[in-house]
């Protein structure tokens, strides 16, 4: 779990690695369990490359800040989604909202949410580990 006292450390990181990918941050925010980035993709990387990234270097880096995360690690998964320039404002507001948005529902109601808002289909089965 990522903890309130290193959260914006962990996100200010987060936005170095997506500058180093020749991509540009926009915001970047979560809860205990999970966050979300919105930020412009380079032409040149692809999504699955960044993301691996971003959980490689961040996941190394948070073990150096404290042993509460000697065993941290991100979850096998992610998911993605590209936002048309007509929802970037409501969509970077939702992001700078999760703690507010996260009391009333939870990651897994909220990811099940996106996949049916977009028509994704799915078997629940797949979606978690636990």
């Amino acid at each position: 779990m990522i903890r309130p006292k290193e959260e914006h450390e962990l996100y200010a990181y987060i936005g170095a690695i997506i500058k180093d990918n020749q991509s540009i941050p926009i915001v970047i925010n979560g809860v205990d369990d999970h966050i979300h980035i919105l930020f412009v993709m380079s032409k040149n990387i692809a999504l699955a490359k960044i993301v691996e990234e971003i959980k490689r270097h961040s996941s190394r880096w948070i073990k150096t800040k404290s042993d509460h995360y000697a065993n941290f690690a991100w979850q096998g998964g992610y998911g993605g989604f590209s936002v048309s320039p007509s929802l970037h404002d409501r969509t970077k507001r939702y992001i700078e909202n999760q703690k507010q948005h996260h009391h009333k529902q939870t990651y897994k109601e909220e990811y099940v949410m996106f996949l049916k808002e977009y028509g994704i289909e799915y078997n629940e089965r797949y979606l978690w580990t636990d």
